[in-house]
């Protein structure tokens, strides 16, 4: 299984977060008018964002270099990058969102093993972020 050592609820709340993802890129293809794509967007941005703050968490909580200057630093910038992305034009503005969630992936791998994020952290993190980079790539389509 993907999720191997994962807790159950970071796995299920983790694969309830990729409905939306999921949803939206099906309304933006079906519905092209309805602004399904701009609410893809939008909530791209909000995840992107989310998962800087959980390396803002990790680095509070002491984890790797602990609240320090740089990994708070690069905490800080998956959110002011998701915001720039919203700004980029279509089909830009979700192709760079899903860019950003897939470097964010390869930064967490380089994470958890210095220690910085839980052992299971890229466990949960591949699916989810194929799931969403797949469905921000989808919208982009659109």
């Amino acid at each position: 299984m993907m999720m191997k050592g994962v807790p159950a609820a970071a796995a299920r709340l983790g694969l309830a977060g990729l409905i939306p993802f999921v949803g939206l890129a099906a309304l933006a293809h079906l519905a092209p008018g309805s602004g399904a794509r701009s609410w893809l967007a939008a909530y791209g941005a909000v995840i992107l964002s989310f998962m800087g703050g959980c390396r803002w968490g990790f680095a509070a909580t002491g984890m790797g270099e602990g609240p320090a200057v740089r990994p708070l630093v690069l905490a800080v910038a998956p959110a002011l990058y998701a915001w720039l992305s919203l700004r980029a034009p279509a089909p830009f503005d979700m192709e760079l969102l899903a860019l950003g969630l897939l470097a964010l992936y390869l930064a967490d791998l380089k994470l958890t093993k210095d220690g910085g994020a839980p052992h299971w952290w890229p466990a949960l993190r591949l699916p989810l972020t194929l799931g969403a980079t797949l469905s921000l790539l989808a919208g982009a389509a659109a």
